[in-house]
C-alpha cells in the first residue's frame, strides 16, 4: 500500500474539492460573506453573474440558501457556510473512494467500471462507453438525452448524470454510505474527468490500483488510511487552535482526536481478546498458529492450572453466535473488520458456510459507534466490503448492522415521545431518559451511560407506526422525524445499554485541559477517576462495558501506567481485572510523538498467574518503525529471553524475522503478577523492576519521611517578574537573604530565583531574579482583569532555605543540585529541604547516582518529574558509609562550584582564569590525574604569566583533572549505592564523559571524542578564547575592573576611582570598523587590553596565539581579531546572554558600514544622539576622504583594479551609513529612557522606537 501516494491524494482532495464547491456557490451569489440577490429572474431561468440555471437548478440553489438562511441572522454565518462546503465534499469523497474501492475488487454488481477504464492505455470511464449495459434504468428523456450528449461529445455533462444515477442506484445496496442525499448536493458535485488536477484524475492516475485491490497488496483498512489523511489538516488547525489556548469545540473533536490504528496492533488487540476468549474454551491449535499475534501462556503450577482449568469450564458453554465485540470509538472500522476476519477463522473451523458465517457476524457478533458521521459511513462500507470479500450474494441480504453514529436529541420535536407512547406512561418515561441522555450527544458519545429498559418493547411500537398508512399529514411529519432521526438515538442507547464479551478500541487521547465546559463537567462528573484525558476515561467506560471474565482491549497513551493523576484508575485496574499481556510502546509507533500501551484485560479479579508484558524500547523518545516494533513482538513473545540492543536501530534497516537475540541488548518480554506493582508506591506498572528494587521499596524509607520535597512559586506570569540576574541593576539584588521576614521592608527589589533550567548536577543554574520587592506584594496580588488572582505562592515558608533541586524538566536525564540558603524556587524548580545539611547531602549522594534515573523512570518515565514522584523514592540509610558519601559529595559540589563561577554569566564570577587563574585554584588541594589514573597532588606555582598561551594550558590542564576527578567521584557514588540498593544486575558503577556536567576543553572540535559528543559543557581553545574577548570588553565598558574582583559595575553610580590598571571607554561607545578609523576603536582597546594583562614584551605573541585560537589562517593577527569583533563577536555575544545582550551593537547593515558597541548599565537618553554625531557622522567624513583619495588612485591609474574594487565598497558603506542616519536622526531627537527593571528584551525594543510606534531598527539582529 503506498501511503505517500494515499495521502498526498487525500490532502489534496479535501482542498481541491472544497475549493470547487465554493466556486461553484460563488456563481451562484453564494459566499461566506452571505447570500447574493440574483441578477435576472425570468420563467423558470436564473441568471447570476452571467451564469445561467435551469428549473431543476434553481430549485437545487432555492434549497442551498433555504439551508443557510437559518444561520444568516447568525454572527457566524462564515462558520456554518464552511461546514456546508465541508459536508458535501466529504459526502462526494466518500462516495467517489467507495466507488473506486468497488470498482477495482469488481464489487460492482453490472461489473462496469465507473471512474476508470477497463482498457489499458484508455482514460475515458468504461460506463460512458457501454452506458445501456450497466444496471441503471433509464426513462425515454433520460435516454435520449444521453445520446445528444454522447453526439455533441459532452462527455463532462455525460460523466456526471451517470455518476450521480449510479449513486442513487448504489442507495439500493449500500443505504447508509449511498443514503438519499439532499437534492442541492447534485448541483455542487466536484468531480470532473478532464480536470488534470481534480479528484478524479488523482485518484486513477496517481494512487496504485494495488493500494485498493484485496487480491494483491491492498486491504479495506485502505479506507482507514484515507480518513486520516483526509482529515489531517483540519487536525493540524485545530491543534495550533489548541496551543493558543483554546478548547476543542464538540464539532472538532472528530478531527483532534482521530488517529488509525497500525494493522499489527490491532491483530494483537483483537487476537488477545476475542481469539483467547475463545481458545480459553476451545483449544485449538490450528487457530493459535494463525494468530501470528496472540500471546500464549506459558504452564503455570500445577494448582494454579487447576484453578484455570475450571474458570475455563465456564467459557465452553458459551456459543459463538452469542458473542458480542463492540468498538465504541470505532472510527472507518479498522478493529471491527479484523475482528470479522477472526470470527470468521472461528466459525469456519466450527463448520460454518460463508454464508451463514457472515450473516451470523453482521447480525449477531459486531457492534460499533463512533460520534462523526463520516467515520460511520466508512466503517458500514469497510464491514460490508469485508463481508462481499467472503460471501459474493451479501448485497442481497439488505442486512442492519449493528453500528451506528451518536446521534444527538437536541433538535428533535419532543412531542414524537408522545406521539410514540401514546398514553403508555411506561414508554412514555422510557423516551424521557433517552432522550434526555442523548442531550449534546456527539460531545459525549459512547461515554453515556444509556438507560437500562425494554428495548423491544419500544422498537414494536416504532414497528407499529411504520406500518400506519393512516395518518394525518401533522403526523406523517413526526413519523418521518422518528425514522430519520429518533430512530438512531435509539439504535445508540441500545448499543450503549449493552455489556459485552470483548470491548476493543482506540480511544480518543484528548487532555481535560483542552476540552471544552460540558466534556469537561460531564467527565467530572461521572469518570472523576480517569477525567484527567479522554483515552482515561475510556479506559474506565470500556471496563463498565465488559462483562464479568471477558475482555478489554486497548491502545493508549502510556501515561495511565505510572503517573500519580491516574493513581485510583491503576488501582482500580490492579485490583479489578488481570492484565493478561501489554505492549509498552516508544514514540512513533502509532504516528504520535509520545509513547502508547496496547494491553489486553481481563474483568476477573487477579490469580497468581503472571502475565505477560513486553517492553518495546529503551528510550521512550526514541522512533522505532512500526512494523520492525511488530517484528521484534512476534519474535519475543515466542522466545525466551529475546534482548535487542535498540541504542543500534537505524529505521532505514528494517529488522527481520531472522534476527539473532543480543546478549548486550535490551530484554523485550516480562513475565510479572500484578501483585509485585503494589509493593511501590502509588503502583506504577513497572513490570521490569527486579526483585531486588521491589525490595527496596519495601525497606528504603519515603523520601518524604526524611526531608520535606516542596513546590514553589508561580509567578502565573515571568515576563513581568523575572529576569537573568544580569539584566538589572546590580545593587537591587540582595543574594544573602537567610529569610522572607528579612524582605519586608528593605531598599532591594530582585531575589535570586531557582526556575530549574538545563541538566547540571551538584551546582550551578544561578541565573534568575525575581521581583519580590516587599515581600513579594506585587505577585501576591497580581489578578486577572475579573479580579481572579493568578499567581501561586507555595509554601513560602520555604523561600530563602538551603536546598536540594531539581528541574521539573528531566528530558536530558535526571540531574540534582546542592542550592545554597537565599533563593526562592519556581514551580519548575522542584525543591527538597532539611534543618539537617548532612542528611539533605547523603540523599543528593544517592540522587546523583544512576539508581536516582533508573527508579524514576519507572515511577514516572515521562519528562515531567513532579515533587510526589520524588517523594517516592525509597532511600535505604547507612551510617556506616554515610561520612564518605557526604565527603565525596562536598568534593563533587565544590568541583562543579569552581566551574560554574569561571564563567561571566555566575553572579560569583571574578576575574577571567586567562587572567587571574589562581584565583580560581586556591581554595583546591590541587590534583592531577596520573597516568595510571590515579590521583595525584600538584602544586601550581603563583608565578606572574606572562603568555596567554601558558594561562590557557594551565587553565586546561586544571579544569579537564577537575572534570576526571568529577568523574570518579560520581563513579564511586554509583558502585557505593549500586551495592546497597542490590542492582549489580541492572546498572553498572561506569559513568559517561557526555553526562558530566562541566566543563572539559579540547584545543579543536576534531579532538573531541565520541564518548563526550552531546555534551553541552564541551569547550574547545576557541571558546575559551572568545570568553576572554568577551571579559576583555566587559573590562572596556567598566563592568569589570583589573583592580577588583566581581562586578565592577552594573548600574547606579560610576565610581572611575575603581579603574587605574586598565581605563575603561569614557563615553560608552565602542566602534567596531573594518579598518582603524578610530584611536580607541574596538581593535585598539582589545590590544591594549592584552598588553596591560600579560606585557608589552609578549604582545605580539599573545596577538598571535588568540588569533590562530579563532580563525586558523595566517593574516595578521590584529586583522583576525578585528574580522571576529566584525563578524561573529556580537553573535556570540547574544548566545552567551541567552539572547538578552548587555551590550548593545549600534549596526547599519550586512556592509559593515558602521558598528558600535555600548554596554547597557551605562545607557543614558542622549547615547543614541553621541553615537550619531561623535561616531557615525565621523565614520563617515573618513568613508568619503578614503573614498576621494582612491578616486585620484584610479585616475593616475595607480593599482586601478584594486582601487576600483576598494572604492565600490566604500561607497556601499557610505550609502549604508546615509540611511542608518535617517534612523538615528529620528531617535536621537527624543532622548529615550530606559529602565533596567525591563529587562534586556522590553529596554532593547524600547530605544528603537519612536514616539509614533513605528520601529527604526539600529540595534544589532542575530541570525
Amino acid at each position: 500500500m503506498d501511503k505517500v501516494a494515499l495521502r498526498n491524494f487525500a490532502v489534496n482532495a479535501k482542498e481541491k474539492m472544497e475549493d470547487d464547491i465554493k466556486r461553484k456557490l460563488e456563481l451562484m451569489g453564494i459566499t461566506e460573506k452571505g447570500i447574493g440577490e440574483e441578477t435576472v429572474k425570468e420563467d423558470d431561468y436564473l441568471k447570476i453573474n452571467g451564469q445561467e440555471f435551469n428549473e431543476k437548478e434553481v430549485k437545487q440553489r432555492e434549497k442551498i440558501i433555504e439551508v443557510l438562511k437559518v444561520s444568516e441572522e447568525d454572527e457566524d454565518f462564515k462558520k456554518y457556510f464552511n461546514e456546508l462546503v465541508e459536508e458535501i465534499a466529504y459526502t462526494w469523497f466518500n462516495r467517489i473512494i467507495a466507488i473506486r474501492f468497488m470498482e477495482v475488487n469488481d464489487y460492482i454488481l453490472d461489473g462496469i467500471r465507473i471512474l476508470s477504464s477497463d482498457r489499458e492505455n484508455d482514460r475515458e470511464p468504461q460506463i460512458i462507453r457501454e452506458v445501456f449495459n450497466t444496471d441503471l434504468k433509464f426513462s425515454n428523456d433520460e435516454k435520449n438525452n444521453v445520446y445528444k450528449l454522447k453526439e455533441e461529445n459532452k462527455t463532462e455533462e455525460l460523466f456526471k448524470f451517470l455518476f450521480i444515477k449510479k449513486c442513487n442506484k448504489l442507495n439500493e445496496i449500500l443505504p447508509e454510505l449511498f443514503e438519499e442525499a439532499e437534492d442541492y448536493s447534485e448541483l455542487l458535485l466536484p468531480i470532473s474527468i478532464n480536470d488534470e488536477e481534480g479528484i478524479l484524475r488523482k485518484l486513477v492516475d496517481e494512487v496504485p490500483e494495488e493500494s485498493f485491490n484485496v487480491e494483491k497488496e491492498g486491504q479495506i483498512e485502505v479506507i482507514g488510511w484515507l480518513y486520516q489523511y483526509y482529515n489531517e489538516k483540519k487536525k493540524k488547525e485545530v491543534d495550533q487552535k489548541t496551543k493558543k489556548g483554546k478548547k476543542v469545540e464538540q464539532d472538532d473533536i472528530p478531527a483532534k482526536t482521530q488517529l488509525f490504528t497500525p494493522k499489527w496492533i490491532v491483530k494483537y488487540m483483537v487476537e488477545n481478546s476475542l481469539g483467547n476468549l475463545w481458545l480459553e474454551g476451545h483449544p485449538n491449535e490450528n487457530l493459535e498458529e494463525k494468530w501470528k499475534f496472540l500471546v500464549k501462556g506459558e504452564k503455570q503450577e500445577e494448582e494454579i492450572e487447576k484453578k484455570l482449568e475450571k474458570l475455563n469450564e465456564n467459557y465452553k458453554e458459551i456459543k459463538l453466535e452469542e458473542i458480542k465485540i463492540i468498538d465504541p470509538c470505532m472510527g472507518s472500522g479498522h478493529i471491527l473488520v479484523y475482528a470479522f476476519d477472526v470470527l470468521m477463522d472461528i466459525y469456519s473451523n466450527l463448520g460454518y458456510s460463508n454464508r451463514d458465517a457472515v450473516q451470523s457476524i453482521l447480525e449477531n457478533n459486531i457492534y460499533g459507534l463512533d460520534i462523526d458521521k463520516r467515520a460511520y459511513q466508512l466503517a458500514y462500507f469497510a464491514l460490508m466490503m469485508k463481508a462481499r470479500e467472503y460471501y459474493k450474494r451479501i448485497f442481497s441480504k439488505k442486512l442492519e448492522l449493528n453500528i451506528c453514529y451518536t446521534r444527538e436529541s437536541n433538535d428533535i420535536n419532543k412531542e414524537i415521545i408522545d406521539f410514540i407512547s401514546n398514553g403508555n406512561n411506561k414508554i412514555k418515561e422510557e423516551l424521557d431518559l433517552i432522550y434526555n441522555s442523548f442531550l449534546d450527544a456527539r460531545e459525549y458519545g459512547s461515554l453515556i451511560e444509556a438507560p437500562k429498559i425494554d428495548y423491544d418493547e419500544i422498537k414494536n411500537r416504532l414497528s407499529e407506526i411504520e406500518n400506519t398508512d393512516s395518518y394525518n399529514l401533522f403526523d406523517e411529519g413526526k413519523k418521518d422525524e422518528i425514522k430519520n432521526k429518533f430512530y438512531y438515538v435509539l439504535k445508540t442507547s441500545e448499543i450503549l445499554s449493552k455489556k459485552y464479551e470483548v470491548v476493543a478500541t482506540n480511544p480518543p487521547y484528548m487532555g481535560s485541559s483542552i476540552m471544552d465546559s460540558k466534556l469537561s463537567k460531564y467527565t467530572k462528573k461521572n469518570y472523576p477517576n480517569s477525567k484527567m484525558d479522554m483515552f482515561a476515561v475510556f479506559i474506565e467506560r470500556c471496563n463498565n462495558l465488559t462483562k464479568k471474565n471477558c475482555y478489554t482491549s486497548m491502545i493508549t497513551m502510556q501515561s495511565w501506567m505510572f503517573l500519580s493523576s491516574f493513581e485510583t484508575l491503576r488501582k482500580n485496574i490492579l485490583e479489578k481485572t488481570t492484565i493478561k499481556s501489554l505492549l509498552q510502546l516508544g514514540y512513533g509507533v502509532i504516528g504520535i510523538a509520545f509513547g502508547t500501551s496496547a494491553f489486553s484485560l481481563k474483568k476477573s479479579f487477579p490469580d497468581e498467574k503472571e502475565g505477560y508484558y513486553f517492553r518495546m524500547f529503551d528510550k521512550i523518545a526514541q522512533n522505532i518503525q512500526t512494523d520492525d516494533c511488530a517484528t521484534l513482538f512476534r519474535i519475543s513473545k515466542n522466545t525466551t529471553n529475546f534482548k535487542y540492543k535498540f541504542d543500534e536501530y537505524l529505521s532505514e534497516n528494517t529488522i527481520f524475522e531472522d534476527i539473532k537475540s543480543n546478549e548486550k541488548g535490551n530484554l523485550i518480554k516480562f513475565q510479572v503478577n500484578q501483585k509485585n506493582f503494589e509493593k511501590i508506591p502509588r503502583m506504577p506498572i513497572v513490570y521490569w523492576a527486579s526483585e531486588n528494587l521491589l525490595e527496596d521499596f519495601e525497606k528504603g524509607i519515603k523520601t518524604s519521611e526524611l526531608i520535606e520535597p516542596k513546590q514553589g512559586l508561580a509567578t502565573a506570569d515571568n515576563n513581568r517578574f523575572l529576569r537573568q540576574w544580569y539584566e538589572v541593576e546590580e545593587e537591587k539584588i540582595n543574594y544573602n537573604i537567610k529569610s522572607i521576614e528579612e524582605t519586608e521592608s528593605n531598599e532591594y527589589k530582585w531575589y535570586p530565583y531557582n526556575k530549574g533550567g538545563g541538566r547540571r548536577q551538584w551546582y550551578g543554574n544561578y541565573d534568575y531574579v525575581v521581583n519580590w520587592e516587599n515581600n513579594g506584594n506585587e505577585i501576591r496580588n497580581f489578578k486577572d482583569s475579573n479580579g481572579k488572582l493568578r499567581s501561586v505562592v507555595r509554601n513560602p515558608n520555604y523561600y530563602f532555605k538551603e536546598a536540594i533541586t531539581w528541574p521539573l524538566i528531566t528530558s536530558g536525564g535526571f540531574s540534582i543540585r546542592y542550592r545554597e540558603s537565599g533563593s526562592i524556587h519556581d514551580v519548575s524548580g522542584m525543591s527538597a529541604f532539611s534543618e539537617n545539611e548532612l542528611r539533605l547531602k547523603y540523599i543528593l549522594g544517592i540522587m546523583g547516582t544512576k539508581i536516582s534515573n533508573f527508579i524514576f523512570n519507572m515511577l514516572n518515565p515521562t519528562v515531567n518529574l513532579q515533587v510526589g514522584d520524588f517523594n517516592n523514592f525509597p532511600v535505604i540509610k547507612n551510617e556506616q558509609i554515610k561520612p564518605k558519601v557526604i565527603s565525596i559529595v562536598d568534593d563533587c559540589i565544590k568541583i562543579s562550584k569552581y566551574d560554574w563561577n569561571t564563567f561571566e554569566t555566575a553572579w560569583d564570577f571574578k576575574v577571567s582564569p586567562l587572567v587571574n587563574f589562581e584565583r580560581y585554584v586556591e581554595e583546591f588541594e590541587n590534583v592531577k590525574i596520573g597516568e595510571n589514573g590515579n590521583v595525584e597532588n600538584k602544586k601550581i606555582e603563583k608565578t606572574q604569566i606572562t603568555l596567554i598561551e601558558e594561562a590557557y594550558s594551565q587553565y586546561k590542564e586544571f579544569t579537564n583533572n577537575q572534570f576526571l576527578k568529577l568523574k570518579k567521584n560520581e563513579e564511586e557514588l554509583n558502585r557505593i549505592f549500586i551495592e546497597i540498593y542490590g542492582l549489580q544486575d541492572e546498572l553498572t558503577s561506569d559513568v559517561s564523559e557526555k553526562d558530566i556536567t562541566i566543563a572539559k576543553i579540547f584545543d579543536t572540535d576534531a579532538e573531541i571524542n565520541d564518548e563526550i559528543k552531546g555534551n553541552n559543557y564541551v569547550l574547545t581553545k576557541a571558546d575559551v578564547i572568545k570568553q576572554f574577548i568577551s571579559y576583555a570588553v566587559g573590562c572596556m565598558f567598566g563592568r569589570y575592573s583589573l583592580d577588583e574582583e566581581g562586578l565592577a559595575f552594573a548600574g547606579g553610580e560610576f565610581d572611575k576611582n575603581k579603574y587605574s590598571k586598565f581605563i575603561p571607554d569614557e563615553d560608552n561607545c565602542i566602534p567596531i570598523t573594518d579598518s582603524e578609523y578610530f584611536s580607541d576603536d574596538i581593535v585598539t582597546r582589545f590590544v591594549e587590553f592584552v598588553k596591560t594583562v600579560y606585557g608589552e614584551e609578549t604582545l605580539e605573541e599573545n596577538l598571535k596565539f588568540i588569533a590562530q585560537s579563532l580563525f586558523n589562517k595566517n593574516d595578521a593577527p590584529k586583522d583576525i581579531i578585528r574580522e571576529y569583533f566584525l563578524k561573529s563577536f556580537y553573535e556570540d555575544h547574544w548566545k552567551r546572554y541567552e539572547e538578552r545582550p548587555i551590550y548593545w551593537l549600534y549596526d547599519a547593515g550586512e556592509k559593515n558600514g558602521f558598528k558600535a558597541l555600548i554596554y547597557m548599565h551605562r545607557y543614558n537618553e542622549q547615547i543614541t544622539a553621541k553615537v550619531r554625531i561623535g561616531y557615525l557622522h565621523e565614520l563617515q567624513k573618513h568613508y568619503e576622504r578614503r573614498a576621494s583619495f582612491l578616486k585620484d588612485e584610479i585616475e593616475n591609474n595607480n593599482n586601478r583594479k584594486k582601487a576600483e574594487k576598494e572604492l565600490k565598497k566604500i561607497k556601499s558603506q557610505l550609502d549604508e551609513c546615509k540611511q542608518f542616519d535617517e534612523k538615528m536622526n529620528h531617535l536621537s531627537s527624543e532622548y529615550i529612557s530606559i529602565d533596567l527593571d525591563d529587562g534586556v528584551k522590553v529596554n532593547y525594543e524600547k530605544v528603537q522606537t519612536g514616539r509614533d510606534g513605528k520601529k527604526y531598527e539600529i540595534l544589532g539582529k542575530v541570525k
